[in-house]
């Protein structure tokens, strides 16, 4: 014979009290958890712009095949870039390095040994990125501001690290993939159907068929009302989470 239990009125009381304390425990430590799963540090992917303004940079960490075809391309074009270098490639092409800023290009910092800093300590990444600022100033006589994280790897410690620095970190919202050896009709394609304002494009200074592509890429987006502009002239100033926020896309808009 089954055996039925019975609260009665004293313990009823209890247990709704018990219920009701876990729910509120739960309602107040909830919205603690939702904050601290939205407060991962980003990077800039891209900006919010009202004008059609667009940057385009170039991660230059091994070979150096085609530098100065860029720069004359870019030149034709009266268009400035942002160079991302590693410290190792200004030890070999001091020469390029020069040449870019001489063109007009910002000369930015790509990581001093193009390690994987998402394995660094804080000061390891710290003294890492200063070798490479380092080795920029020396060339161009400009500190950089701007860092791109080897790999697009990072992670709160690669980012807070490198703001504790004055630094921005940078990443980019249309990847044109001509390290895969595109095509130059495919590099083309991508990116001018990826673009829109405030983009950011990634290529490299030595992929195969970047040469080939990047006039039609200009011309393009120049006919249809793009301005190109180094990428230290297309963020925003002044501190993060006080002058401007990054969403949770990595889109830069002014605070407030």
């Amino acid at each position: 014979m089954k055996k039925l239990f019975v609260l009665s009125p004293k313990r009823m009381a209890l247990l709704t009290c018990v219920l009701a304390a876990a729910l509120m425990f739960g309602a107040v430590n909830m919205p603690a958890v939702v904050a601290s799963a939205t407060q991962r540090q980003l990077p800039i992917y891209c900006v919010e712009r009202d004008q059609k303004m667009i940057s385009i940079s170039f991660d230059a960490a091994w070979g150096n095949e085609d530098t100065q075809q860029l720069i004359d391309i870019l030149g034709k074009y009266d268009i400035k870039a942002t160079f991302f270098v590693v410290g190792e490639w200004v030890d070999k092409y001091p020469e390029s390095v020069k040449a870019l800023h001489d063109a007009g290009h910002e000369v930015m910092n790509h990581s001093n040994t193009h390690a994987h800093m998402s394995q660094l300590s804080r000061d390891e990444i710290i003294a890492d990125v200063n070798a490479c600022n380092d080795k920029i100033e020396a060339v161009t006589g400009v500190r950089p501001t701007l860092i791109r994280p080897p790999y697009g790897e990072y992670d709160d410690n690669v980012i807070t690290a490198i703001r504790s620095m004055d630094m921005e970190p940078i990443q980019w919202d249309v990847d044109s993939l001509d390290w895969k050896d595109l095509s130059a009709a495919d590099i083309t394609q991508r990116v001018t159907s990826k673009v829109q304002a405030g983009s950011i494009v990634l290529f490299h200074n030595a992929a195969k068929h970047t040469p080939e592509a990047l006039p039609t890429i200009l011309e393009t987006l120049l006919q249809e009302g793009y301005t190109f502009v180094p990428i230290s002239q297309l963020i925003l100033p002044g501190e993060c989470n006080t002058d401007y926020t990054i969403d949770h896309t990595g889109r830069q808009q002014a605070a407030g």
